[in-house]
């Protein structure tokens, strides 16, 4: 869709303004939300809403807010809700239901705010539980079973409850762990471009300089695009979800006008009340803390957001902001192969870290990857 920005008219500005006072984020005069005008008001209540939603708060509707907002429409009730294979029913209806289901101990997924096929398992199996008719729709005498029901889980989300155990499971070592890399934008968008230094030209090194790492330790390095392509972040999840990868890493650099703006950040999934991806922000923060510790950037820290390629990837997905490239030392630091070789050897130590689970560790920026291959190596013998 077209974007859409203060100064901007017409329908589509009325339906967005019209979502924002159903939600109370737009003062309504005489009960309408005033004239199809994209205005100071409306940009406030746009970035109000997009740091309520974990989105990019820059007061532009685009692709990502517009569906944020039309699935705030919605209300559990509201609507029948049902799988339909072609084209997936979604909402913030549909994210209660999977948080509801969640809470009663039925394995709806990741809460994801999309009907799909688990989703639609879960809610057959709590129908034939309860004694409804298990069609899979959540029609009237659903919702009335949903609501007078007691959850049957208290203290924990058992969505990453599972999380945590597989990784548990996975055991320590590297090898035959599946990681899809994601290095940001490609093809015809650059990403951020500053002095001729490309976003999209510097996360293709970086993926590369991470999956041949990784493949050295035994495991399975993916990545989800080409030099010369593009992918939605919809089809960069469904590529690590279609793969079954045990992480997903996307890379990224930032760009700011603030001339004080620079360092490294980590974003995991989280909506910020409560609902989070435990093994997802336990990896961010070891990648930010040893990423940090070997280069000396700053620390923006670790972030909870619901952007489309963390909330739908159904493994722990983080994605890293590796610098500013509007910054001039970041940049300059970037541009040297050397300091890459870094923060890509920082990377799969934290990758190592989430698996060792605290056993045979070392402090905080000490572990090399001279020392890990040691590791896998003993862990191999001794197996």
């Amino acid at each position: 869709m077209q974007q859409l920005h203060r100064g901007d008219m017409g329908p589509a500005v009325a339906e967005i303004k019209n979502t924002l006072a159903a939600l109370g984020l737009l003062p309504a005069a005489n009960g309408r939300p005033g004239p199809a005008t994209f205005d100071r008001a409306v940009e406030h209540a746009v970035r109000v809403f997009q740091q309520q939603r974990g989105l990019i708060t820059d007061g532009v509707v685009g692709s990502a807010t517009y569906r944020a907002l039309t699935d705030a429409r919605w209300r559990l009730g509201d609507r029948s809700l049902t799988y339909l294979v072609t084209r997936p029913v979604s909402g913030d209806d549909v994210f209660a239901l999977q948080e509801r289901l969640l809470e009663l101990g039925y394995d709806a997924g990741r809460p994801d705010g999309i009907f799909g096929r688990q989703t639609e398992h879960a809610l057959r199996s709590f129908q034939r539980d309860y004694g409804l008719n298990a069609d899979g729709i959540c029609g009237p005498a659903t919702l009335r079973a949903l609501k007078q029901l007691a959850p049957k889980v208290r203290g924990g989300r058992p969505v990453y409850l599972r999380e945590q155990e597989k990784v548990r499971n996975a055991g320590p070592r590297l090898r035959g762990k599946r990681i899809v890399i994601d290095p940001g934008h490609g093809g015809t968008d650059r990403g951020i471009v500053v002095g001729g230094v490309s976003e999209a030209d510097l996360a293709w090194d970086f993926a590369r300089r991470l999956e041949g790492r990784m493949v050295a330790t035994g495991m399975e390095a993916l990545i989800s695009r080409g030099p010369n392509a593009c992918p939605h972040e919809i089809d960069r999840a469904n590529f690590a979800n279609e793969a079954g990868a045990d992480l997903f890493l996307s890379l990224h650099m930032d760009a700011n006008t603030a001339p004080g703006a620079q360092g490294l950040a980590s974003f995991h999934f989280g909506t910020g009340n409560g609902t989070t991806s435990t093994v997802g922000e336990a990896l961010a923060g070891f990648l930010q803390r040893e990423i940090v510790a070997r280069t000396g950037l700053r620390d923006c820290r670790t972030h909870p957001k619901t952007w489309e390629v963390l909330r739908l990837t159904r493994m722990p997905a983080v994605r890293l902001e590796l610098g500013y490239l509007t910054n001039p030392d970041d940049r300059g630091r970037l541009l040297d192969p050397a300091f890459r070789d870094v923060i890509a050897e920082a990377l799969l130590v934290g990758v190592k870290r989430l698996y060792l689970l605290g056993k045979d560790d070392q402090p905080t920026g000490t572990f090399t990857f001279d020392d890990l291959l040691r590791h896998e190596l003993a862990r191999a013998e001794g197996a």
